[in-house]
């Protein structure tokens, strides 16, 4: 299988409300210290709001990118229940999803 195909199966896994980071990504498909492979895959992720990369966030709780924007992911992430400021997710260990 195709490693970003993998890595999006694996993604379709965090439920509405939750979000994972790019590390616990990478290791949950097998990629030792594959959170920047990580990065790449959903930079280039084909389908934005069916493979859900916005709920993939940086391991200290920061958003990080987007591909229509910060803003956007901000909204999106609010949109499921979870709360952001300055960037940042509030109670970032509760919203957490570990595979």
């Amino acid at each position: 299988m195709i490693l970003s195909t993998k890595v999006y199966k694996k993604l379709l896994q965090v439920p509405k409300g939750k979000v994972t980071t790019y590390g616990e990504l990478a290791k949950a498909v097998g990629l030792k210290n594959g959170q920047r492979t990580v990065g790449a895959i959903m930079r280039n992720n084909p389908f934005p709001v069916i493979v859900p990369c916005h709920r993939v966030v940086k391991s200290d709780g920061k958003i990080g990118g987007y591909v229509y924007g910060e803003r956007v992911k901000s909204r999106m992430l609010a949109n499921e229940g979870i709360n952001v400021k300055d960037g940042k997710i509030i109670d970032f260990d509760k919203e957490k999803f570990c595979f």
